[in-house]
């Protein structure tokens, strides 16, 4: 039996820190209280969440009072989509985002349009990555948003969010970034970028699942996803999940003293990786682009082998890996993001998402090279049988 756990599937989830479960732990059994309360018990509760908001505001260059706490990025994503769609209805029903948006987006989006709501879906280069005049040139009068994600989530490719934040102001529309994958690890400052709205995942920052927040500019306009109470400043009514927020928060401060410095050695062990996989493994395409890219990911399409296959025989090795987004994993449906960079339905069934993490060491790098090269070695000789 094979004893190796080596996990390379950051993208879809990352372990919880131990200092950020440290720092929920007594949130969960003495700090108790409701934060809506107004007794001791209550009180404390509520200044661990206001202590995570403004953590999670300074690591975007928010204010505190901007940021509400959901959920997770896909709640976070359906609420500016659906409350834009109302707040703006007046002025049009146009919403413009790209075609490899995560689902959160892009079913939204569909629900939108069995609505009445009219939305264009950016193609984008081989590369992942969109161009800025077919942006500009489908904006219309009656374009209220303009959606597009800071990362995507399987290839890594990252947009130029500061230049569509540009273009939105331009033309006076509201520019929403989905930027669950790159908060925490790439710079973010929604002032420059001129974001309105941003979604983030406190599980890609090894943070707890299924806490999450939404940046909404001071002024913009906003109407609630979920009705009841008056928490998050009547934004977001249910009682807040405490520990999850303050985790979150101890998430974004670690993010803050640490991300520079981390991204350099990750990117040195996906660098190296990746290299080695280029030059000593045949047949081997890298997808997305080389240079703008999240410096965790290696997404490859290995051809002759069949992705299933190589995850199963990776995982018996010990090693966690991915074909795609995990949130489509099961679907049998070929990936709609390497589907619109062009690939051949041999490159996406052959195609490996590798995502390295905070603790990813090169000893594991090294294993999951040797391993793959002989993983890839006998699926081609079982194929070509």
């Amino acid at each position: 039996m094979n004893h190796i756990k080596i996990y390379l599937d950051n993208a879809a989830t990352t372990p919880v820190d131990k200092r950020v479960f440290e720092e929920m732990v007594p949130y969960l059994t003495e700090i108790f209280g409701n934060p809506s309360s107004v007794h001791l018990f209550g009180r404390e509760s509520k200044k661990a969440v206001e202590k995570a908001r403004s953590s999670v505001a300074e690591l975007i260059n928010a204010d505190p009072e901007e940021i509400v706490f959901t959920s997770g990025g896909t709640e976070s994503d359906n609420a500016v989509l659906k409350s834009t769609a109302f707040t703006c209805k007046e002025k049009g029903g146009h919403i413009i985002t790209t075609a490899i948006e995560h689902h959160a987006i892009l079913h939204t989006c569909e629900f939108l349009e069995r609505n009445g709501y009219k939305i264009t879906y950016l193609p984008v280069d081989k590369s992942g990555i969109i161009d800025l005049s077919q942006l500009e040139n489908a904006i219309t009068d009656k374009t209220i948003l303009i959606s597009v994600m800071h990362a995507n989530n399987e290839i890594g490719t990252i947009q130029p969010i500061e230049k569509i934040g540009q273009i939105a102001k331009k033309h006076n529309i509201l520019f929403h970034t989905d930027a669950v994958q790159t908060i925490g690890h790439l710079p973010v400052d929604v002032k420059r970028m001129n974001i309105d709205f941003l979604s983030l995942s406190a599980h890609k920052l090894y943070g707890p699942k299924g806490t999450g927040a939404l940046y909404i500019k001071s002024g913009a306009p906003f109407e609630p996803f979920i009705h009841g109470g008056a928490q998050e400043n009547k934004r977001r009514a249910s009682t807040v999940n405490v520990s999850g927020i303050a985790g979150l928060g101890k998430a974004a401060e670690i993010a803050q003293k640490e991300y520079e410095e981390e991204n350099i050695r990750i990117r040195r062990l996906r660098d190296k990786l990746l290299d080695d996989i280029l030059s000593e493994i045949s047949n081997v395409t890298l997808n997305g682009d080389r240079e703008m890219r999240l410096p965790n990911n290696i997404n490859i399409s290995i051809k002759g082998v069949e992705g299933e296959s190589l995850l199963l025989a990776l995982d018996e090795k010990g090693i966690a890996a991915s074909s795609g987004s995990a949130c489509s994993a099961g679907s049998g449906e070929p990936s709609h993001v390497l589907n619109s960079i062009g690939l051949e339905k041999e490159a996406m069934q052959g195609s490996l998402r590798i995502t390295l993490g905070r603790f990813t060491t090169e000893e594991e790098i090294n294993y999951t090279f040797f391993s793959l090269k002989e993983i890839t070695e006998k699926l081609r000789s079982f194929a070509s049988l």
